[in-house]
């Protein structure tokens, strides 16, 4: 079975070492074996397992509260219906999010236009006898 080191992995999932070595010291790794001479030995699983704790992170979620689901997952199928809750948590938590960021985006479109209108103009005053020139979406 093919084993990876941790620079390996960090350049794999473009992570810092130091990064893999503190989700090594929040318990977030615990499965990753270590050779005698005490080097971390991740395998394709571990990496895998990486993944998902970089999903979570990137929804927002707390180190404390990734560090519970991984405890869950090292209980077995006894603690599947609370990884599958804390799943649908974090779809709505990420639906929330890109619903957020939908509006941003609105109003970032609204001012390329604005900005473009006026870069064509040659000014920003073409824009102070239009009512909706300025206006931010709702």
């Amino acid at each position: 079975m093919k084993t990876y080191s941790i620079s390996e992995v960090a350049k794999k999932l473009n992570l810092s070492v130091y990064t893999l070595r503190y989700y090594d010291k929040e318990g977030l790794i615990p499965f990753v074996e270590r050779t005698p001479s005490g080097t971390r030995a991740f395998k394709d699983s571990d990496i895998d397992a990486l993944k998902v704790i970089e999903c979570l992170k990137a929804t927002g979620m707390p180190i404390k509260e990734i560090k519970t689901f991984i405890d869950w997952c090292s209980d077995g199928d006894s603690t599947l219906q609370q990884r599958y809750d804390m799943f649908l948590d974090r779809k709505a938590h990420v639906e929330a999010q890109m619903e957020e960021l939908k509006k941003t985006m609105e109003v970032i479109n609204h001012k390329c236009l604005y900005y473009k209108t006026a870069l064509d103009a040659g000014t920003e005053d073409i824009h102070k006898n239009a009512k909706i020139a300025i206006s931010i979406p709702n």
